[in-house]
């Protein structure tokens, strides 16, 4: 298999658990983050064979985004899947919360979707070869959480833009689907108390990002060809 995978914020957590799953079963993995480092340069690595490209780019940066993925598809062919994993929190009470705080949050969140999705969907359609987009969201997007307005929001719009997007495709045989996560054991999350874990979550611990990327997986393959527009929970029974 040598399908092409671009996922947005590759170098730590979910992201990378995502590259490193995906370039076992074999497809070529393209990495990115907003600067290069260590991590990403490790994962570089890791990835072996099966390393397709490295991308350096701001997902909220529009024309940024845009230059870097289509130079990397008229080099390299387009993407048999876009995974949109790249985002950020900035929790406080809405009250409190700053102008910034709530743009930056959107601006990385949600207008990635955009921002990403637009230059390198057409490249793919082109081919008339099957797709994949898959979000990874988060449960605050559908049940909302204290502090989290901005992020709930975000994640919220992205599930919306999902589901519209995967009607516009479904004919072309490109499935567009998000998975949304509740408590995963990543840097994220390293903050939230166990016991409130243990008191929140029915399954009574944190999921791991191999839980996470094991879905991903299963949705690019050809068993996932059928399922579009969903929103799938990884999250332990919370919602």
């Amino acid at each position: 298999m040598q399908n092409r995978v671009l996922i947005t914020g590759s170098s730590r957590g979910i992201g990378r658990a995502i590259a490193l799953r995906l370039a076992k079963a074999g497809y070529k993995v393209t990495i990115n983050a907003r600067k290069d480092s260590d991590e990403l340069k490790s994962l570089q690595n890791e990835l072996g064979e099966n390393f397709s490209s490295k991308l350096i780019f701001d997902v909220s940066d529009t024309q940024k985004s845009r230059e870097a993925i289509t130079d990397d598809i008229e080099q390299n062919g387009a993407y048999y899947a876009i995974i949109l994993n790249a985002g950020i929190t900035a929790d406080n009470t809405f009250v409190a919360l700053s102008e910034d705080e709530w743009r930056g949050v959107i601006d990385v969140n949600l207008h990635s979707f955009y921002n990403v999705l637009n230059p390198s969907l057409m490249p793919l359609i082109r081919t008339k070869k099957p797709g994949r987009v898959v979000a990874i969201t988060s449960v605050s997007g559908v049940i909302g959480n204290r502090g989290q307005s901005n992020y709930a929001a975000s994640k919220a719009g992205v599930d919306g833009a999902i589901k519209s997007l995967a009607i516009e495709l479904a004919s072309r045989n490109i499935t567009v689907n998000s998975v949304a996560c509740g408590v995963i054991q990543t840097d994220m999350t390293s903050d939230i108390n166990e016991d409130f874990i243990k008191f929140a979550v029915p399954a009574k611990r944190a999921g791991s990002v191999d839980e996470v990327s094991g879905v991903v997986e299963f949705l690019l393959s050809k068993d996932a060809s059928y399922i579009t527009r969903q929103v799938i929970g990884v999250n332990g029974g919370l919602c």
